[in-house]
């Protein structure tokens, strides 16, 4: 598999945009992961909430069960007590809730700002780089073949190589009808330098 071009100036353009295309994916995973950290900071005042609630409830159910245990009016204040009870329980989930929403919102930011840069390097710079690696591939593998390799890269060449390059070569025309071994090389070695490959 021809992941890289032989051709100095394109491998280097290509190992740069690699790095280039690392370095956003590791920025977007640090900024979304340090904007959750941010964001869940915003839960303190549920969990100030959960605990005040639940130290409310305990309290009042404390004073509940103690007024049980008075004579005439016990019964009707541990009942009124329990009441206030209910309110420490209603303090604890309405903490709950804002825990679960900072919760959320911090997943969802963090997953947002990971997922774009992400999702525009797999629409932009991924399919260049397929795109590469299996035409290279192919070249590389023609290559390999010889003679026979090089007729098909020449053929290819006269077929997609613009006509002022191909006026370049010199006497394409006979030299190909008349398999002239220095045109056919010359072809293929143009096919192989469009996909980045050395003759």
């Amino acid at each position: 598999m021809q992941l890289y071009a032989e051709r100095p100036i394109r491998r280097t353009a290509q190992l740069v945009s690699d790095l280039l295309a690392l370095l956003l994916v590791v920025i977007a995973v640090w900024l979304g992961t340090s904007v959750y950290d941010e964001v869940m900071k915003l839960r303190a005042p549920g969990d100030g909430l959960v605990d005040a609630g639940t130290g409310l409830r305990g309290t009042f159910d404390s004073a509940a069960n103690s007024a049980g245990g008075l004579p005439l009016i016990g019964d009707a204040l541990a009942k009124a007590l329990h009441g206030g009870s209910d309110a420490g329980t209603k303090l604890a989930d309405a903490g709950r809730w804002q825990i679960e929403a900072v919760e959320n919102l911090a997943w969802w930011m963090a997953a947002i700002i990971i997922a774009l840069p992400v999702l525009a390097l797999v629409v932009t710079w991924l399919p260049l780089r397929w795109n590469f690696t299996r035409r290279a591939t192919a070249a590389a593998r023609l290559r390999a073949l010889g003679d026979e390799g090089l007729d098909l890269l020449a053929l290819r060449a006269l077929t997609t190589q613009p006509l002022r390059r191909l006026a370049g070569v010199g006497e394409v025309a006979t030299g190909w009808r008349q398999r002239d071994r220095d045109v056919i090389e010359e072809l293929a070695g143009r096919e192989l330098a469009r996909h980045g490959l050395l003759a």
